[in-house]
């Protein structure tokens, strides 16, 4: 579905990302990680042609997303980002924008169907009985909730998020991980998902996409990427690797500095 060749994009001098080469199947859940700084909204702001390549190209069922318009583009990817909403907007006249690529010519009011796809979206979501309320009324969780039913609006076959769970309690990034989760194993949406989580990208992706100083690290499976002598290289900090005892899936285990000096110093005593 999404093919990225050669790519070299940025922001004058100050952070380039440099000879990416990515591929996303239909109906995957990839997770793209890396330290502060490495590349990972970038990414994202190019397959959306907020920022343009300087080398290399991005293609989109076969054909380079520079060549398609805005509004078409939208009709097929959407994005959920940690931009903030308009506060002044009832919940459902938020996730009516999503409606708009889909607009005819002179068309300025959302026609029965636009309302009832909407209010489809908003049923999936778990947001339908939120929407006479102001987006400045709700709690993150549910903000959150109505991003995603507003990108639903737009019946994209692709769904980026960027961070959809940072300052969220553990509920709210279970249940917002859950309803994608859902939406790729159901609906057949392909999802790319940026996540400091570790071990939530480590539960929820079918392959990690680790970045670091603007370059792929390493691609593939999370038992592939999530391995201690990766993180400690990338992250440049102590972990232990065990397994999820539900999942089985890889999870991160901190190790404090002062852990770590007590169990120096106890091999010293031994020795």
């Amino acid at each position: 579905m999404l093919e990225i060749r050669n790519l070299t994009c940025g922001y004058d001098s100050k952070f380039f990302l440099k000879d990416i080469n990515f591929v996303a199947n239909s109906k995957e859940f990839i997770g793209i990680i890396g330290p502060n700084g490495s590349g990972k909204t970038t990414l994202l702001r190019a397959i959306t042609r907020v920022i343009n390549p300087i080398k290399g190209e991005i293609l989109f069922d076969g054909k380079n997303i520079r060549q398609m318009g805005y509004k078409n583009l939208a009709k097929k990817i959407a994005v959920v980002s940690q931009g903030s909403a308009v506060n002044s907007m009832t919940v459902e006249e938020f996730i009516l924008l999503g409606r708009i690529p889909h607009f005819m010519r002179y068309q300025f009011l959302e026609t029965g169907k636009d309302m009832e796809f909407a209010r489809n979206c908003m049923e999936i979501t778990s947001t339908l009985k939120l929407k006479d309320q102001l987006m400045c009324e709700i709690s993150g969780g549910e903000r959150q909730l109505a991003f995603v039913a507003r990108a639903l609006c737009q019946r994209p076959k692709l769904l980026l998020l960027d961070e959809p769970t940072s300052h969220l309690d553990i509920a709210h990034q279970v249940r917002i991980l859950d309803l994608v989760k859902r939406l790729n194993k159901k609906e057949g949406l392909t999802v790319i998902i940026i996540l400091h989580d570790l071990n939530l990208a480590s539960q929820y992706c079918d392959r990690l996409l680790l970045l670091d100083n603007g370059r792929i690290y390493k691609t593939g499976f999370p038992e592939d990427v999530l391995t201690y002598q990766i993180i400690e290289e990338v992250y440049k900090t102590v972990v232990v690797i065990q397994n999820n005892p539900i999942s089985l899936k890889p999870y991160v285990l901190l190790v404090p500095e002062e852990e770590r000096q007590k169990r120096e110093n106890k091999c010293k005593q031994k020795g």
